[in-house]
């Protein structure tokens, strides 16, 4: 897709984002798609209904995405964030995964389903959303008056030199063959997305659960209609299609020699929120936190704010048609403080591990990335463990 101006390029990504944001919302509400419930069914009932849901996303993206890169028609190459950077970020990847699992158990959902409680009237997931944004705005972005993040003060020292740095990319095709990492990812990601198909449908309960099949399926292709979206938009410059990416890199001339491309904007856009990517929600709800905290500033507008307003806009519809919108708050102060705990750890083991469940464990995941693999096997540890211990702790108490 071409266009003749930045300003449209880039309006049919926010839009575009929008109106796939409230299909997810919709979809995740209706099939009550959750990841959170996704391990506790399986932890504490045995029920893998709900994980077949999510391994079936999963499944459908990667296999999306490694089929429409070998076409060229995603780029996860230049992703954003970068998922396959030649440098590891392993330990930060582990402790943000687990981190994310643990909070997103005592908060009651991951960054999607927040947004979807929020969808439905749960202020439970509102307070959980202002606390997770705060901390993930100031993990990214400086403190006032200071160049000094939350990320610089409390994790860059200790954790970054903890990295491994690559010859290449970290996504399993590149270190197998990186001569031929394209063919690679995509033999690697047809076999992987055969195996956990013939495993999810194997089970006859799943193959009778509509909801679970739409829900696996919509949001599988959902995030792969993000990626090829964002890795399809260009600006006819002489003649030429420039990635809308390139067309906002700082370092490229356009801004200067091309002025008829982008009226009314007098200053560059940062490229890389203009960079393929797909669905990811704790760094997008400190983006969200600081587009209203800064009284909505259109040119902060990204891809990331634009999908959570319309996870909760799709959420809400849902609710409305379906009769389920209800107002829900806190059962007592220590609900309240389980909450809390689990938003804090949230805000920060996100924006480490550089994604949530859908956001490492789809997104990421789809690019084969080796610190998507490890963030999501993370996610589910440290959810799973905390829900044990829950258990145990209930166990005690009767």
């Amino acid at each position: 897709m071409t266009f003749e101006s930045f300003i449209a390029a880039q309006s049919t990504l926010l839009w575009s984002t929008f109106a796939i944001s409230i299909i997810l919302g919709a979809v995740a509400n209706k099939t009550n798609f959750c990841t959170m419930g996704a391990v506790s069914d399986m932890i504490n009932m045995g029920d893998w209904g709900r994980m077949r849901a999510w391994l079936l996303a999963i499944a459908t993206a990667l296999l999306g995405v490694v089929l429409l890169e070998s076409m060229g028609m995603v780029n996860a190459d230049q992703a954003f964030p970068p998922y396959r950077s030649g440098q590891l970020l392993w330990a930060e990847n582990l402790l943000g995964g687990l981190a994310f699992g643990i909070g997103m158990t005592l908060a009651s959902g991951c960054g999607n389903k927040t947004l979807v409680r929020m969808g439905g009237g749960n202020l439970k997931s509102l307070i959980v959303f202002i606390i997770v944004g705060v901390i993930a705005w100031f993990m990214v972005n400086p403190f006032p008056d200071s160049d000094q993040t939350l990320m610089s003060v409390l994790f860059i020292d200790w954790l970054r030199p903890l990295a491994v740095s690559l010859s290449g990319q970290q996504d399993l095709g590149s270190i197998l063959a990186a001569d031929n990492a394209v063919n690679t990812r995509l033999i690697i990601g047809v076999l992987l997305g055969l195996a956990l198909i013939g495993f999810i449908f194997k089970s006859a309960d799943f193959r009778s659960s509509f909801d679970n099949i739409l829900g696996g399926l919509a949001v599988g292709l959902i995030v792969l209609a993000a990626w090829y979206i964002s890795s399809n938009l260009s600006i006819n410059i002489e003649g030429e299609p420039v990635s809308l990416r390139d067309s906002a890199n700082p370092t490229m001339e356009y801004w200067d020699m091309y002025p008829d491309f982008h009226p009314n904007l007098e200053d560059k856009p940062d490229g890389a929120p203009l960079s393929p990517q797909s669905f990811t929600f704790i760094n997008p709800i400190g983006q969200t936190a600081g587009y209203m905290g800064k009284g909505f500033d259109s040119t902060l507008l990204t891809f990331g704010v634009m999908a959570v307003f319309g996870v909760v806009l799709g959420s809400l519809l849902w609710s409305l048609i379906s009769k389920s919108f209800r107002i829900e708050w806190f059962f007592n102060a220590k609900d309240f403080f389980t909450h809390v705990i689990g938003a804090v750890l949230m805000g920060f083991g996100g924006i480490l591990a550089m994604g949530c469940t859908i956001g490492q464990g789809i997104t990421g995941v789809s690019t084969l990335a080796v610190g998507s693999i490890i963030a999501l096997l993370a996610i589910i540890t440290g959810s799973a463990v905390t829900m044990k211990i829950q258990y145990m702790l209930m166990m005690r108490g009767s």
